[in-house]
């Protein structure tokens, strides 16, 4: 008996960029490097992040000398978050990026993104995640709409319909039948987007999103 073995998988890692404050007039420059680089960018946005969504973002750096300055110079102008894609996305980012002293990084990486375009430790001109969970939870933070991988089941998935897909639903239908729309279909998808639980609150959004 002939024995059929597994298709094959390629498993493609997603990862967060931050072109932060001070290089954005950069952004065509470098995301021009990113894709020579083997990158696949699936999203991207310019925002402006509050002192306090700096502060709920580099959460695990509370308590440290840095961080008022940290999150003061990552909200002292607009920035762009990128999804990037490729495999081991994390890890060839993190390479890419270099040392997170900029300084050292011209030094020791002197091609590296953070040599050509950072000025110091703290104005380091990138932000990369440095892991895979930490990549999750922060393209979840600049992303919320963003569905990651794999998809809930099970209770999971249960949990997550109870508590955020059926009340919105709920009460799209209940908009769209006091509305009476002439296309309700269009009406509901878009009041389904407007409406939508997990919005980005963001202080300023610069410009629409970019899908590429």
């Amino acid at each position: 008996m002939q024995m059929l073995m597994p298709e094959p998988q390629i498993f493609v890692e997603r990862t967060l960029a931050l072109i932060k404050p001070d290089v954005i007039d950069k952004e065509e420059e470098i995301e021009d490097l990113i894709l020579r680089s083997g990158f696949l960018i699936v999203q991207k946005r310019k925002l402006q992040l509050s002192p306090e969504q700096c502060s709920n973002f580099y959460a695990d750096q509370y308590g440290k000398v840095f961080f008022p300055n940290l999150t003061a110079y990552m909200s002292s102008g607009p920035l762009v978050a990128i999804i990037l894609a490729r495999h081991c996305a994390v890890s060839y980012w993190k390479e890419l990026l270099g040392p997170s002293n900029s300084v050292r990084a011209r030094r020791t990486h002197p091609h590296s993104l953070r040599a050509m375009y950072g000025t110091d430790d703290l104005r380091n001109a990138l932000h990369g995640s440095l892991s895979i969970s930490s990549a999750e939870r922060e393209i979840r933070f600049m992303f919320p709409e963003v569905i990651l991988e794999p998809i809930p089941t099970g209770q999971r998935a249960r949990d997550y319909l109870n508590l955020y897909v059926k009340p919105t639903l709920l009460a799209g239908l209940t908009a769209l039948c006091k509305e009476k729309p002439s296309d309700p279909m269009t009406w509901l998808a878009d009041w389904l987007i407007e409406h939508n639980p997990n919005k980005p609150r963001l202080q300023h959004q610069m410009t629409e999103e970019d899908h590429q």
